[in-house]
């Protein structure tokens, strides 16, 4: 029988209980990028077979890459602040304090405790850096009008992560290939941090002005279909990276810019709702992917003797790295100390960190050190997928129940 059809049967399938059975998994202590996971595992070779990939696959490479577009825009469309620095104070201290400390402190374990070298360590560093707040939809914000500082902090961090961590991977893999990073830094710091960040951000603006623009004085002349005036979004997407791309910049920050841009340029505010519900849900099917895929990509034999590095990275990263580094880059701010500790707890994994090592794998990451970094990062992901995917229910249950109220108006009437 026809392995592409049986794919086509069991995806369908699993999207059909998962559309339908929505209300009874609400209530379940479990994210749906955990049954993604679980079902992934079923139809890898321990399973049905249905499914079989190399884990340095070119596609999965793509995949991944479109997964991360898709949620850095819609975490821009999310951004419902005003573009000032007191709105954004716990984005701030997350990006600027605590991924650079996670990164370099993932690379010092990596380099004492595993033996790495310097570049290895750094680029396993960067490649764990990106959050992934899509994959438990508990912690990310989901209404624009949603003022609540945990969900628009987790959301705005891994939208700013996800992008911000590309001079780091650059980092690691300019010193995997040369030892002597008195060579390249300079150019490093002029091109991968200042000229790309740079470009990145001044692309994403100008380029979302431009179709935004574009869209506003074609519509005075004759309507767009409303059928398909959300492909907007889609276009947006696109055009902004491929053009980055193109000057050398950043196209994941040019991305996210772009969907904050739109958020606060678009007049209509159903029009924005409308593109942040499409861009949802494109979101959504693109995660179902790149999820069941990782679940395929799993074997035991790697797992097994990876398992004591891989544990020793994930465990200080995602129980003692993550958390205190949290803790430490927001003190003095007026956010709830529960807030501050579920900060550090839902720093989760994901499809960024696949995105990164995929990449790496194909831009100079190979041999016995790419399979390690490869498993590690695999097998960090799967962890905090299950880990998190386990306690995000009720932790945000008891957070809305106890916290939310009182901490967000207190945050507002410091922000005032």
């Amino acid at each position: 029988m026809d392995i592409y059809l049986l794919d086509l049967l069991v995806i369908g399938l699993l999207l059909l209980l998962i559309t339908l059975g929505s209300g009874w998994i609400a209530r379940l202590p479990i994210s749906y990028a955990l049954i993604y996971l679980v079902v992934g595992i079923a139809l890898s070779p321990y399973g049905f077979n249905l499914i079989q990939l190399r884990p340095d696959a070119k596609f999965l490479e793509r995949i991944t890459e479109f997964v991360v577009l898709i949620s850095l825009f819609s975490c821009g469309l999310k951004m419902n602040r005003p573009l000032k620095a007191w709105a954004w104070h716990s984005t701030i201290r997350l990006i600027g304090f605590l991924m650079p400390l996670s990164i370099f402190a993932v690379a010092a374990i990596a380099h004492w405790g595993l033996q790495l070298n310097w570049g290895a360590a750094v680029l396993l560093g960067a490649i764990l850096a990106p959050t992934d707040p899509v994959l438990a939809s508990e912690v990310q914000l989901e209404d624009p009008s949603d003022r609540d500082e945990l969900r628009f902090g987790l959301t705005s961090e891994g939208g700013l992560n996800d992008a911000l961590a590309f001079p780091f991977v650059y980092f690691g893999l300019r010193w995997l290939e040369n030892d002597n990073w008195q060579n390249w830094f300079v150019q490093w710091v002029a091109i991968d941090v200042c000229w790309a960040v740079a470009a990145g951000i001044i692309m994403g603006v100008v380029v979302a002005q431009s179709i935004e623009w574009v869209d506003r004085r074609l519509q005075q002349y004759r309507p767009v279909d409303d059928l398909i005036e959300d492909f907007v979004a889609l276009a947006t997407i696109f055009i902004t990276y491929s053009l980055t791309e193109l000057v050398n910049g950043y196209g994941f920050a040019a991305v996210f810019v772009a969907g904050v841009v739109m958020q606060h340029r678009v007049p209509d505010p159903d029009k924005s709702y409308s593109q942040l519900r499409f861009i949802s849900r494109l979101e959504k099917l693109a995660e179902v992917g790149a999820i069941l895929m990782l679940g395929s990509l799993l074997r035991l034999e790697p797992i097994v003797r990876f398992a004591l590095p891989a544990l020793l990275i994930a465990g200080l990263l995602l129980f003692v790295i993550r958390p205190l580094g949290s803790w430490l880059s927001t003190i003095g701010s007026p956010i709830h100390p529960a807030t501050r500790w579920l900060f550090g707890w839902f720093g989760i994994r994901g499809v960024g960190s696949l995105y990164y090592l995929t990449y790496s794998l194909a831009h100079g990451l190979k041999g016995n050190t790419g399979e390690m970094l490869a498993w590690i990062t695999f097998i960090t992901v799967a962890l905090s997928v299950v880990l998190h995917g386990i306690s995000s229910t009720p932790l945000m249950k008891w957070y809305e129940q106890n916290i939310e109220g009182s901490s967000t108006a207190k945050e507002a009437s410091f922000d005032q």
